[in-house]
């Protein structure tokens, strides 16, 4: 007689028929998986595959040495098949992640009047990303800037040999910085020879990515996406000494969110400088239905610029809009919930300002408008800000966001979350949907976020490479230690 399990009662099986098609895992990972076996079936589920096509009801997935191998209504299965019934839950791509770092930014000694001593620090996360990540169904992220390279380096290369758990990793190299940053840890390139000789040699080292920051020079931006493109890898940007239109211009690939950080109508912009105003200007008094939203769009098209949008890090700026929720505070170690609660309280005792809530609206429906002209959105979180957005929560956010602030559908914001960044990353064949060929990394839901987008929060399996782990069990393994390691 063939095993089957009552919805989610599930028995892990031994870890020992997986070694065909994964390394061996170490006991730090498997100590999270909930279900694994050379064949798995899902039975009774709904399918939202990712491509934005309706969603497909009473489905099997059989997956089959960490492949998808069949999507069919049969239920049979031979006796060595663990048999999974799903009833009442849905199934959907594993999110990719595209703007998703593996640090949080620390302010020294915040006090409750917003106060803090410089210099500005970036602690890695490298314990308590990871598995944030993959417990929220993100099973595939581009790190989209680091701090501590090297680290995010050893720590894919761990997670890829089974010995810590975590998502695919695309390790995008140390920023691509010019003079003036904000942050300490930061190299600050002098020439365009510096950025070429900078790109050569994080590429040597073996990132897959880079991402030009605020105080990057035309000139410098140029030479560096140049040289990343001669060694075939792609380069993203926040941007802001570099205009959205000049970066275009110089080759760049993807620009990062959204549209809330483009300064070319800002007042007083200068050449290669970044103002204060950081951007907001330009996004207040741009229409999304007017000339310079569309001249934009058609531009970034042209030059096949793709967008990320990272919505949940800009909600904060309309106080009205802060999402608060016990499972963020209770991720927070201590001291970095004391310091979040100190920034939430300020904005909440801001007086309204009519002004922040228009840039709001205008970033998030140029998100739709540059879609519907044929643009690439992928999406992310950023978790920085006021430090209320975490990595994996914010990814669920997001999703939510380009709901419920950009105006896309449930369908077609899941496709944003998952296809379309594996598209960005040329890697569509493999992940981002869900069919017979491509790898098990799936996300289980008790609920149908084709209906109630908010029911993506409710995952309680991760597939990654067909290995199911246990969500739950992730989260509870980093409470009240987020923020300190």
């Amino acid at each position: 007689m063939r095993p089957c399990f009552a919805p989610l009662a599930i028995l892990a099986l031994s870890l020992t028929a997986l070694q065909a098609q994964t390394p061996t895992l170490a006991p730090a990972v498997t100590k999270y998986v909930k279900v694994t076996g050379p064949q798995i079936l899902l039975t009774h589920v709904r399918i939202i595959d990712g491509t934005g096509a309706a969603p497909l009801e009473d489905q099997s997935i059989l997956i089959e040495n960490g492949k998808i191998t069949s999507i069919s209504k049969d239920t049979t299965a031979a006796a060595n098949v663990a048999v999974i019934d799903l009833h009442g839950h849905t199934v959907i791509p594993g999110l990719v992640g595209m703007h998703d770092h593996l640090y949080y930014i620390a302010r020294a000694d915040e006090a409750a009047d917003g106060s803090a001593e410089p210099p500005l620090i970036v602690p890695q996360m490298s314990f308590t990303a990871p598995r944030m990540y993959l417990a929220a169904g993100v099973t595939t992220i581009r790190t989209a800037g680091s701090v501590e390279p090297y680290v995010d380096l050893n720590l894919r290369r761990e997670v890829d040999a089974g010995r810590l758990p975590g998502p695919h990793m695309d390790i995008t190299a140390p920023y691509l910085e010019g003079s003036n940053s904000p942050f300490i840890q930061m190299h600050n390139l002098t020439s365009p020879d510096d950025a070429r000789a900078f790109v050569d040699y994080w590429a040597s080292q073996g990132v897959t990515s880079y991402k030009a920051y605020m105080n990057i020079t035309r000139a410098e931006l140029k030479a560096a996406v140049d040289a990343a493109h001669k060694h075939g890898i792609k380069v993203t940007g926040h941007l802001c000494a570099v205009t959205y239109p000049e970066a275009a211009e110089a080759g760049i690939d993807n620009l990062e969110h959204g549209f809330f950080v483009n300064t070319q109508n800002d007042p007083g912009k200068q050449p290669d400088l970044c103002p204060r105003s950081s951007g907001n200007p330009t996004l207040a008094g741009m229409d999304p239905d007017g000339a310079d939203a569309t001249a934009l769009i058609k531009l970034l098209i042209d030059h096949h610029v793709a967008i990320t949008s990272t919505l949940p890090v800009f909600e904060s700026d309309v106080p009205t809009h802060v999402h608060l929720q016990n499972r963020v505070l209770e991720a927070m170690s201590p001291p970095t919930r004391e310091a979040y609660l100190y920034t939430r309280n300020l904005e909440l005792t801001r007086p309204a300002n009519p002004t922040r809530a228009l840039i709001y609206d205008h970033g998030a429906r140029l998100e739709h408008k540059f879609v519907l002209a044929g643009g690439l959105l992928i999406a992310g979180l950023d978790p920085t800000g006021d430090g209320g957005t975490l990595p994996g929560f914010g990814d669920q956010r997001e999703v939510e966001l380009l709901v419920d602030s950009a105006g896309f559908t449930p369908l077609e914001a899941i496709k944003i979350a998952t296809l379309n960044g594996a598209t960005y990353m040329g890697k569509q064949s493999t992940i981002g949907s869900i069919a017979p060929g491509k790898n098990a990394d799936l996300v289980v839901i008790n609920g149908n976020p084709a209906a109630n987008i908010n029911d993506i929060e409710k995952v309680e399996i991760v597939f990654k490479d067909g290995v199911g782990y246990d969500s739950a069990k992730l989260f509870d393994s980093i409470k009240g230690r987020y923020g300190q390691y």
